[in-house]
């Protein structure tokens, strides 16, 4: 089974753009809604609920566990991996974890043709400087132009993100940005996929956007078919469930609200 681990909504857009070029595995995903939103959080914080939320899907039998929350990715992935898989004493040393910062990152300096790229995401991973870290990796020198949006992640939470409010915010936050002429832009928040189509329309044509479902999903595909040993692990059967650690039935209507498609099983659990 894969795992699918978010502070909340967001990590939805990364598990429906997961299930429909992966199918055939099962699937559990996990919302911290309880909690969230992470993103103003400090980073001891954040790395201590991103712990106890992948040791749950490990106890649940995941083989494999993806952080589809980029404030996860960014401040806590490196502190987990090290925990679970590379301590002899863990008792999942045999299971794989993935984020989602770095498959975005990848694309983004594929796709910039004049080193400019803008990163929209929460404070706390503008603050990790996370993004401008791994891009200089793959293209020294590049611009990397950060805006951080702390009402986005709460608006798309209360699925407000439909609202002329939310439009109004958005178009703030992203003025900034448009004054530096990125070419590129990475939706550096998996919530943020919910307003995709606007961010396109705010910074126009010339302006790529990444947005995380369809990149992380084309990744692990990827991936997959280079480790075929962790891949024989994982039970077929396209089965999804889905916890959350706040309103079970507020979970469930977002998830319908969103994709269009029924919850099979949704419980409340605690982390």
């Amino acid at each position: 089974m894969i795992g699918i681990f978010d502070s909340g909504y967001g990590g939805l857009t990364i598990m429906n753009g997961i299930t429909k070029k992966l199918p055939q595995y099962d699937y559990l995903y996990l919302g911290d809604n309880g909690r969230y939103p992470y993103g103003n959080r400090s980073k001891e914080t954040v790395i201590k609920f991103t712990e106890q939320a992948v040791e749950h899907l490990f106890k649940a039998g995941c083989r494999l566990v993806i952080i589809a929350c980029f404030t996860a990715s960014s401040q806590a992935l490196r502190e987990i991996q090290e925990k679970y898989l590379r301590n002899p004493k863990s008792p999942y040393k045999d299971r794989k974890i993935l984020g989602v910062l770095l498959p975005v990152v990848e694309k983004a300096a594929v796709m910039s043709k004049k080193n400019r790229i803008g990163v929209v995401a929460t404070r706390g991973t503008v603050a990790s400087n996370s993004f401008e870290i791994e891009l200089q990796k793959l293209r020294p020198g590049i611009a990397v132009l950060q805006q951080a949006c702390p009402l986005l992640v709460p608006l798309i939470e209360e699925h407000w993100h439909e609202k002329p409010e939310a439009k109004m915010i958005l178009k703030k936050y992203l003025r900034p940005l448009k004054t530096m002429h990125p070419d590129t832009l990475i939706l550096g928040c998996t919530h943020y996929s919910y307003l995709a189509k606007d961010f396109k329309r705010l910074m126009g044509k010339n302006v790529e956007i990444v947005d995380p479902p369809e990149v992380v999903a084309q990744s692990l595909m990827q991936y997959l078919e280079r480790h075929p040993e962790i891949e024989k692990q994982l039970t077929k059967g396209g089965k999804k469930i889905f916890e959350t650690t706040d309103n079970a039935e507020k979970f469930q209507s977002f998830w319908i609200q969103s994709f269009g498609a029924k919850v099979a099983d949704c419980k409340k659990v605690t982390l």
